[in-house]
Order: structure tokens, then sequence, then C-alpha cells
């Protein structure tokens, strides 16, 4: 391969030079930290400086977040692209774990017994995993709106949710402190 075609070659300069585009295109808004480190992460992983303008986090998110994986937490995802993208490097270093289940061969027999989907099934196994503190939704609408139900019952407390299904549905029962 010849590496004289490409400018830069090392990952982390990559990566700093990415932020710094996206640093440039952001340049008339003005967020606040931490909530920019968030929104510049977002365009970073979609490629979609949209999501500067319609990304919204509930105040204390952040820091609730980093509390429950200071303290180790379990984390829920909805899909496999998740786990496979997060750095589990750095959440082992907390003590902290990622899972799904939507794969889960039992989870998928109880979604279709019952006529709903894995991840409405997904969501309520993890539910009842008692260190589970952060859900990462990145598919499924049905997951957001059951774990809105199951908060609204007083069945979960999570620390953090964050959410950003397909489709062009709204989740307009999500509300809270998420």
């Amino acid at each position: 391969m010849d590496k004289t075609k490409y400018t830069i070659l090392d990952p982390a300069k990559i990566e700093d030079r990415s932020f710094e585009i996206i640093t440039e295109e952001l340049g008339h808004m003005t967020l606040p930290e931490p909530e920019a480190s968030v929104v510049k992460r977002v365009i970073h992983t979609t490629a979609d400086f949209e999501y500067g303008r319609i990304t919204e986090i509930h105040p204390g998110a952040i820091e609730s977040g980093r509390a429950a994986l200071a303290r180790g937490c379990a984390v829920y995802c909805d899909t496999n692209m998740i786990v496979a993208g997060s750095n589990k490097g750095v959440l082992k270093d907390l003590g902290c774990e990622i899972y799904t289940y939507v794969d889960n061969a039992e989870v998928a027999a109880e979604a279709k017994a019952s006529g709903i989907t894995r991840s409405i099934v997904g969501i309520n196994k993890a539910a009842a995993e008692e260190n589970t503190a952060i859900y990462v939704i990145g598919n499924a609408p049905t997951a957001l709106v059951r774990i809105s139900e199951l908060i609204e019952a007083g069945l979960i407390s999570p620390a953090l949710v964050i959410g950003v299904p397909v489709g062009f549905c709204r989740c307009s029962r999500i509300k809270g402190n998420y």
C-alpha cells in the first residue's frame, strides 16, 4: 500500500482533525460544556451536522450518566452495533459492562409468542437486572416507549437514557430527567 496518498495516518490525529472540522462547521452555534462535547461526538459518529441543531440533553443528564459509570453500572443497548462500537477498555476500567438481548434466543421466542417486539422484551429483561443504570437506544422506538412506561410505573429509575431510534415516528411519551 502506498502510504504517501494519505495525509493523516495516525488515528488520534484523524480524530483530532475531525473534531476541529466539526467545531469549525458549528461555528455560529454556542453550546455549553459538557453538552458541546456530547453533540460533537454525535456528529463525529453520524457525520450529520443536523444533530448540532436537534439534539436535546436534559439538564443533569450528563452528570447523572457519569456518576453511574463511575459506580460501575451496566449499560443496556438495543443493538449489537452499539455494543461493538463502545470502548470496552474504558468501560472495563470503570467496572462497567455493556450488553444487549436483541439476539437472545429466549427473547426472540418470548417476543414472537407475545406478539411484541424483541426490543420490548429486551428492555423488560434489562430492567430486571439490578445494575442496569444506562439505556442506549439506537434502533427501536418501542424500546424507548417501554422504558418510559417502566419509569412512569416507578419500576425503574435510570441514571441516563440515550435515545436515537430509527424511523419517522416521534416517541413523545419519553419525558422526565433523561
